[in-house]
């Protein structure tokens, strides 16, 4: 039986019973945490792109796959290219990204790191910048400082 023969026998997924694909939720994270990094709230990313934020929800859950001509939209509006929504897919398996969402390995995803990076830059002397990240350095170093 040829390829093409065969995928046409499989089953079609369906969120319902199979989940979000894990390259849309992919895309969705990389969504939300653009979002979160411009300070930009679920709203007036919505308003901005012609959706309801329960519809921006779907999409940075995974839940609903956003169309090529959409995902333009959102780089024009968010001021990315568009190969910022699959920096870092992995390929050619996407199933290690499930992996990765769900044991917390991405630290630069979280909001608690996102926030910590706004206010970074908006600290305007260069040289308060650097202390601070120095500050940073030595903080990581020091015995008994746990992550939450």
């Amino acid at each position: 039986m040829t390829i093409v023969a065969e995928t046409r026998r499989r089953r079609r997924k369906t969120i319902a019973e199979d989940g979000p694909d894990p390259v849309d939720v992919y895309v969705g994270h990389r969504l939300r945490q653009r979002r979160t990094l411009l300070g930009m709230s679920q709203e007036k990313l919505a308003q901005a792109f012609g959706v309801s934020f329960q519809q921006v929800q779907k999409y940075e859950r995974g839940a609903n796959r956003i169309s090529a001509s959409r995902l333009h939209l959102l780089t024009q509006i968010l001021d990315v290219p568009i190969t910022y929504f699959f920096d870092g897919l992995p390929a050619p398996s996407a199933d290690s990204v499930m992996e990765e969402e769900g044991n917390g390995s991405d630290r630069m995803a979280s909001r608690e790191t996102l926030e910590l990076v706004r206010a970074y830059y908006r600290i305007p002397s260069t040289s308060v910048r650097k202390r601070l990240v120095d500050l940073a350095r030595a903080l990581g170093r020091e015995e008994g400082v746990t992550e939450h």
